[in-house]
């Protein structure tokens, strides 16, 4: 897989392998305008059923609500086609919005890109917990 890159209104995402593991790295904001377009992306990987699915917030300013359920739809699909997926941000903007909903004890989220990567190599163990209602 190459990467790839694609501007949203307000976003833009870039799709990278790394040494077998997808990463989906987004920067700008993932709000009402953007988050369409991310979605597909993120979907468009897990449909690949990669070994691994790393979603790189680090460079997200705003987290709004269609974020979250960006990422909870992405975590319940991976979960369910039993692809390991991590979230690396340590941005404010981003985690607060999970640490409020109490989205962040269900999705595996990790300071950096190379924690998120070794999270979810195989023979890793994963700190998420199940989400209900699958």
């Amino acid at each position: 897989m190459g990467d790839t890159r694609t501007d949203t209104p307000n976003a833009t995402v870039q799709v990278h392998d790394r040494d077998g593991i997808t990463v989906v790295e987004v920067a700008g904001e993932i709000d009402m305008a953007s988050e369409t377009p991310v979605r597909a992306i993120v979907a468009e990987q897990l449909d690949r059923r990669p070994a691994a699915l790393v979603v790189d917030l680090g460079r997200v300013d705003f987290f709004g609500s269609a974020g979250i359920q960006l990422l909870i739809e992405a975590a319940t699909t991976a979960q369910r086609r039993g692809v390991p997926l991590a979230v690396a941000t340590d941005r404010r903007a981003v985690l607060r919005p999970l640490e409020i909903t109490l989205v962040i004890e269900a999705v595996d989220v990790h300071p950096t890109v190379r924690d998120a990567l070794a999270a979810v190599r195989p023979g890793a163990r994963s700190t998420s917990r199940p989400l209900a209602n699958q």
